[in-house]
């Protein structure tokens, strides 16, 4: 017996899996450059959210059809890799089918396999169809070009090419079964891939062997090139929608994010009885207020960012993007996911962050767009894994008007009436009362 296909098999899968884990440490470091943030608490309602939206994926259905479809593909990659484990075993073994003696049960399982590959043929044959014949138009928004507009196509011709290789390799093998080739024990129930078994009624032996084991190692092959390709793709929610939805913000959704300095100070400006010229009790306030770059985001909003599925249902819901204004959430998840590369691969290179005389705030994301926003919550609630793209929008807003000075004409009017007058109207209390008491 050779151990040549054991020893490259092994080679194949240590390569695959350590670039894997390479990648893995690389996006766990980058999301670490982001600032700390209180996540204790509310255990039981965040597990609940990531049940629900993560496993359950509860806001997919919205869209009945399109979320059955999207579950059949998850579904079957969920359970269809659980063959992956027979496939290990098999390759460092050199066994051939390991668990066939399950029996009845191995034979259910197999059969629940080739259903799951069909069905997921189709719905990735509809998601094409869907992209690239009707044009949805959340599909062909201006951000997505480029990679960001290959990349689901890639993903599309990779489940269908996996799917189809696993049902040719079940018919070579259930053929060789057939005519009693040592090695291919009888094991197996095959109710989709007997239908391309007449497509190898007269192929000879040594072909359908050649057949089976092509598939075999090339369906192993492109699971792990599938696991690699991800960090660079943006179905890496499929790893990150679970940490994703637990972590996510389990306060209402109108509820904003309070800056405890200016809290403290707001404070003391309104107890009567605050000594002004006493020395401050923080001691260490923040570098800035807001956020002009990634890494002032917290560790959470740039796990959003990565978690960033580009479906488009945050930017279809959007009501300044529907009325032609130039802001689209899923635009800001993309620009920030962007830029957070780029300085990874700056740290990559220098071993330390070296300053590049680009920041996230006007090299990505424009004054035009954070001022866009109407800050409705529309791409909050619809967004499929609990991405909050309005606390990056917000966070962008506090940093041009705190440390910049820069807001709108009407904004600033409306912020020099509350300082002056203590109302937004350009009218001071006396006169008020006087209007109100006529």
């Amino acid at each position: 017996m050779s151990f040549l296909p054991n020893i490259v098999f092994l080679i194949f899968l240590c390569i695959g899996g350590g670039f894997f884990i390479y990648n893995i440490r690389k996006l766990i470091r980058n999301i670490r450059l982001g600032k700390a943030e209180n996540t204790s608490g509310n255990h039981k309602e965040r597990f609940k959210n990531m049940l629900w939206l993560a496993l359950g994926q509860q806001k997919m259905l919205v869209r009945p059809i399109v979320g059955i479809l999207h579950i059949v593909v998850y579904a079957g990659f969920l359970i269809i890799n659980i063959e992956l484990l027979e496939i290990l075993i098999d390759g460092i073994l050199g066994t051939h089918r390991v668990f066939a003696p399950l029996g009845k049960f191995y034979n259910s399982l197999i059969a629940s396999f080739e259903i799951l590959a069909l069905l997921v043929i189709v719905s990735v044959t509809v998601f094409w169809i869907r992209r690239h014949i009707l044009k949805i138009p959340r599909f062909h928004k201006s951000e997505l070009k480029g990679w960001a507009k290959k990349d689901a196509s890639n993903i599309l011709y990779a489940e269908m090419m996996m799917m189809s290789l696993f049902l040719l390799m079940n018919a070579a093998d259930a053929q060789l079964q057939a005519l009693q080739v040592p090695h291919y024990i009888q094991a197996g129930t095959f109710p989709i891939s007997q239908w391309l078994r007449p497509l190898l009624q007269n192929v000879s032996v040594g072909t359908l062997i050649i057949i089976e084991r092509s598939c075999w190692w090339l369906h192993i092959i492109g699971i792990l090139c599938f696991l690699n390709y991800l960090y660079y793709s943006k179905h890496l929610h499929i790893l990150l929608a679970f940490p994703n939805t637990y972590f996510a913000s389990v306060r209402p959704l109108g509820t904003s994010k309070v800056n405890p300095v200016v809290t403290r100070e707001v404070k003391l400006m309104l107890d009567p009885n605050a000594d002004s010229f006493a020395t401050p009790q923080d001691t260490n306030p923040p570098d800035k207020f807001g956020v002009s770059d990634a890494t002032d985001l917290t560790w959470i909003q740039l796990m959003n960012a990565y978690t960033c599925t580009e479906c488009g249902r945050c930017t279809d819901e959007c009501p300044a993007n529907l009325t032609g204004k130039k802001l689209s959430p899923r635009a800001i998840m993309m620009k920030t996911r962007d830029r957070l590369e780029e300085i990874g691969r700056n740290i990559d290179k220098h071993g330390t962050f070296q300053p590049d005389g680009k920041q996230l705030l006007g090299d990505y994301i424009t004054p035009e767009e954070l001022w866009a926003c109407t800050t409705c919550n529309a791409c909050v609630e619809v967004c499929p894994v609990g991405i909050n793209p309005l606390s990056i929008i917000m966070d962008m807003r506090q940093y041009l008007v705190m440390e910049q000075s820069v807001a709108p004409a009407e904004l600033n009017v409306m912020m020099t009436n509350i300082e002056n007058n203590g109302a937004p109207w350009a009218y001071s209390q006396a006169d008020r009362a006087i209007v109100f008491d006529e």
